[in-house]
């Protein structure tokens, strides 16, 4: 799967599944622009990533501006754009959607959906259009089935799936996008799903554990490798078999 001298623009990779991302693209030998609201973080994590072939832009991710940056500081630093991986998200929100505050629900989609689709437009002018190249968006299991209490990302992540399949089909044939949908990962921003509870939590899950950002990053590689030339406009799901328990009680 060596791709080395290929780059690629990870959004949300200071920690968690976007960092496992990033690890994954660096370790093949890839060049990696990895972005995040936190410049700290970021420092941090290219310290970790230990490679001189990965840069960081600050930023958050709705913001039209950072989105041109990070693309245009991706171009500068390494003259293309191969891949990029949509996995900024916010979940601010926890209850119903019956009562959720339409600004609340506004910032979710802002953040998951509208974000994503901004870098996409932005890579694929830059460079994909005349060159190709691979598109990943980090969905959810909640984007595929009701999920208690976190609805409204739910929704959003629903949406992405769907932007998915739209973008998979516009831009083609040179361009793949697909999705990635995970169950529970053990991150800190899906921590209040497991906390305090994370055996009972990976009992209900066939293959025994939750999910750890390497997962996702193994996952994210292969759909942006030759290895899945021929797949566009799907959604991978990694859950570890959580999806098998669905209407057996």
């Amino acid at each position: 799967m060596e791709l080395s001298g290929k780059a690629a623009l990870v959004t949300g990779a200071s920690r968690g599944i976007g960092y496992g991302v990033a690890e994954a693209l660096v370790a093949r030998g890839d060049r990696v622009c990895i972005t995040g609201r936190n410049e700290d973080a970021l420092k941090e994590a290219v310290e970790r990533l230990g490679s001189d072939r990965v840069i960081y832009v600050a930023g958050k991710a709705h913001d039209e501006a950072h989105q041109a940056t990070a693309v245009e500081r991706t171009m500068e630093a390494f003259g293309r754009v191969d891949f990029l991986v949509n996995n900024a998200g916010t979940n601010p929100v926890f209850g119903p959607i019956a009562d959720l505050d339409l600004n609340v629900a506004r910032k979710v989609f802002e953040t998951n959906v509208v974000s994503a689709l901004g870098f996409a437009q932005r890579t694929w002018h830059a460079w994909q259009k005349d060159n190709g190249g691979a598109i990943v968006n980090i969905a959810s299991v909640a984007g595929l089935s009701p999920s208690p209490f976190i609805g409204a990302y739910g929704v959003s992540k629903a949406a992405m799936i769907n932007l998915t399949v739209q973008l998979a089909h516009e831009f083609a044939p040179k361009v793949r996008v697909n999705a990635i949908a995970p169950a529970v990962v053990k991150t800190k921003f899906a921590q209040a799903l497991y906390e305090g509870r994370e055996e009972e939590a990976a009992a209900a899950y066939p293959l025994g554990r939750l999910g750890v950002p390497s997962d996702i990053g193994g996952a994210a590689a292969f759909l942006t490798s030759g290895q899945s030339d021929w797949v566009t406009g799907q959604t991978l799901v990694v859950d570890g078999g959580i999806f098998l328990n669905a209407g057996t009680g």
